[in-house]
């Protein structure tokens, strides 16, 4: 196994804040700055014959998996930082250690998933696995039809393309949009190339995951709480078979 995946198993977050932290050179492997070429054996992890540590500190077996969802209200940023008053992180329980799968910015809302399943958010955020997220847009004015079309054709902007996805028109000044790519502020840089200004973002879904069916069983903006065993069954299936 590699040893990024180990870590996101280990519920430290996801293989790309694994591998971030290996090229920060924070993790030893018996006291040796590892690498992401080692290989880790499982069975000598378990006979204690290797070490493994993050700033000093052991990475042990994982904690229980753990899955969360909350409402992001604008203004609370998903990074996590201690030091930022309106930062997620005052908002996560101690335990089980949570982590963000992918991010909305600041001025954006709706539904985050938060868990310390390192495969899970792998999935969900590899753009090779194609998986779904749903917004809900409205612009600072009223937009043409060729606008829908640019927009699920593809837009290019900072010397990216945008790949082709799914837009329908929800009012004169409002659209829906199905991403499976997730670039960072991808909706708003894609309408600002195309003139227009994003004045509300919500993130409605993810994958199996429903923003309204979530409010109506009483997820207020600001709120989470961990799923239930059948929405992470559903959740589990569609990444199985997606």
């Amino acid at each position: 196994m590699r040893l990024a995946k180990y870590l996101a198993q280990c519920g430290i977050g996801s293989r790309r804040e694994a591998c971030r932290l290996i090229e920060a050179g924070r993790i030893t492997l018996n006291g040796h700055i590892a690498r992401h070429t080692v290989p880790i054996r499982l069975d000598e992890l378990l006979n204690c014959l290797d070490r493994i540590e993050l700033d000093g500190s052991p990475i042990t077996k994982t904690e229980t998996l753990a899955y969360w969802i909350l409402n992001k209200a604008v203004g609370t940023d998903c990074r996590l930082l201690e030091q930022e008053e309106t930062s997620l992180i005052h908002l996560l329980p101690e335990a089980p250690r949570l982590y963000p799968v992918g991010r909305l910015d600041k001025d954006s809302r709706g539904l985050l998933l938060l868990t310390n399943d390192g495969e899970l958010t792998h999935q969900l955020m590899h753009p090779s696995f194609a998986h779904s997220k749903t917004y809900h847009v409205r612009l600072d004015r009223p937009f043409t039809d060729d606008f829908v079309e640019q927009m699920a054709s593809g837009v290019r902007y900072k010397d990216l393309q945008t790949q082709p996805c799914h837009v329908r028109r929800l009012s004169s000044d409002s659209f829906e949009i199905v991403l499976t790519q997730g670039l960072n502020r991808q909706i708003r840089h894609m309408s600002k190339a195309l003139g227009y200004r994003v004045i509300d973002l919500e993130r409605v879904a993810l994958m199996t995951l429903n923003l309204r069916e979530l409010a109506l069983r009483g997820l207020q903006t600001g709120q989470m709480r961990p799923l239930t065993e059948s929405e992470i069954t559903a959740l589990k299936a569609v990444l199985v078979t997606a």
